[in-house]
């Protein structure tokens, strides 16, 4: 098998420099097509979130929830309150695991100088905390993310019109325990990449979904130029770019790259973060708004706490019961889903026929969406680096800096193959 297309995905950099000025970057994202836009065409509406979900393992409950939204709006389908309370929790539970992931297994071996996180030094003691810490925050997202959504990737229970399992009381309080006991580790988090040595600043567009209270799922879409446009026109915002390189599809936005993800939340929206996260994080959220790439790091621990400080309040102040699903006759229509996935702005749109068959859609992730900003960001690099910087050097820095975007592959620790010329 040459090539394996249900993975995260893979890269490849291809910098060309002449007379110590750089020519062009190509950041080749050289993941096969998969075609999940000719896949979705002829299947029923109501299996659809569980194929999209396949999109990607890490992220799959984004994808999914992405997914109801765009089908319920094109059948005109309103959630209940407990629903939308029981899908923030999923998403909450997602952002602990994932942000967790990126930023103790990809991220922070830089900062120790470690080519791996399983390297840490279990005889030290910080390392050895570190270590505990990573497992303990990544568990209970896990758990968050099953007791409430059945699975902690591919998620059975959220679907269209409402869930079909609901927690027991047991479960909520395991999961408030569970949760609070993090917090201190989330803290100590977010203190390390705080202080953290990189560093790399470049003016740049941030683009997010921004809600009246911090979270993931609602909001209209603020590009920081004080318009906020309704989720539904998302599509025409966005200004798709082919890359004859890259197997992934490039946007920009008036004819200019944009970062989305955690850094252009945190930019757009820290005001709304939950109060016992402001409480906690003062002088730290004095750094933001912040065009520091790195800071996209530590925005992700924020989001952790922040996602922590919310769960605990909605589990201990809600009781949930058993309730059915809301259903509607099939009818012909278009529904858009916008949810902020770990990586950034995810966007679903669905068209279905009046027998229930989906006619077409589209999908837009937000790794695709960063892809000229990355080259954008590697050309400065690389043009600061070269007049005396070693090649691996200047190769181990770009890795770096990729790292910083979280970029949607599970090899993001060591994927790039670099290609002089």
């Amino acid at each position: 098998m040459d090539h394996i297309s249900k993975v995260e995905g893979s890269a490849g950099l291809e910098v060309r420099v002449r007379n110590n000025k750089v020519e062009s970057v190509h950041f080749k994202i050289t993941e096969y097509k998969r075609f999940y836009t000719e896949a979705m065409k002829g299947k029923p509406i109501l299996g659809l979130p569980q194929l999209l979900s396949r999109i990607c393992g890490t992220c799959s409950n984004a994808h999914i929830l992405c997914s109801i939204e765009a089908c319920e709006k094109a059948l005109e389908i309103v959630p209940s309150e407990q629903t939308w309370l029981l899908r923030i929790l999923t998403m909450y539970g997602l952002m602990i695991r994932d942000h967790a992931l990126h930023l103790y297994l990809f991220t922070m071996p830089d900062l120790f100088g470690r080519d791996s996180f399983l390297d840490f030094d279990e005889n030290n003691p910080e390392e050895h905390q570190l270590l505990h810490d990573a497992f303990e925050i990544k568990a209970t997202g896990n758990a968050l993310a099953t007791i409430i959504a059945g699975r902690s990737v591919h998620a059975p229970y959220p679907v269209i019109g409402g869930f079909t399992h609901f927690p027991a009381k047991k479960e909520i309080a395991e999961a408030i325990e569970k949760i609070k006991k993090i917090r201190p580790a989330v803290l100590r988090l977010i203190k390390i990449f705080e202080k953290c040595d990189f560093h790399f600043d470049r003016k740049t567009d941030f683009v997010a979904m921004v809600p009246e209270r911090y979270g993931f799922l609602n909001g209209c879409i603020d590009s920081g130029k004080g318009d906020c446009l309704p989720e539904q026109y998302f599509g025409n915002f966005l200004e798709r770019v082919v890359l004859p390189y890259s197997q992934a599809s490039a946007y920009k936005h008036g004819g200019k790259a944009y970062m989305v993800g955690a850094l252009a939340r945190m930019n757009l929206a820290k005001e709304r973060l939950h109060n016992e996260t402001k409480k906690s994080l003062k002088e730290t959220l004095d750094l933001f708004p912040s065009t520091d790439i790195y800071y996209n790091n530590l925005a992700q621990a924020i989001e952790i706490l922040h996602s922590v400080d919310d769960a605990i309040e909605i589990l201990e102040n809600n009781k949930f019961k058993e309730e059915p699903l809301i259903k509607k006759p099939y009818k012909e229509g278009v529904g858009i889903g916008v949810v902020e996935a770990p990586r950034g702005t995810l966007y679903h749109k669905v068209e279905v026929g009046a027998d229930g068959i989906v006619k077409g859609g589209e999908i837009v992730v937000p790794t695709g969406q960063n892809q000229i900003n990355i080259e954008e960001d590697i050309w400065r690099l690389v043009d600061e680096l070269i007049p005396e910087t070693p090649k691996e050097k200047i190769e181990y820095e770009i890795e770096k800096l990729i790292r910083a975007y979280d970029p949607c592959m599970s090899c993001a620790a060591h994927f790039l193959e670099v290609k002089w010329s």
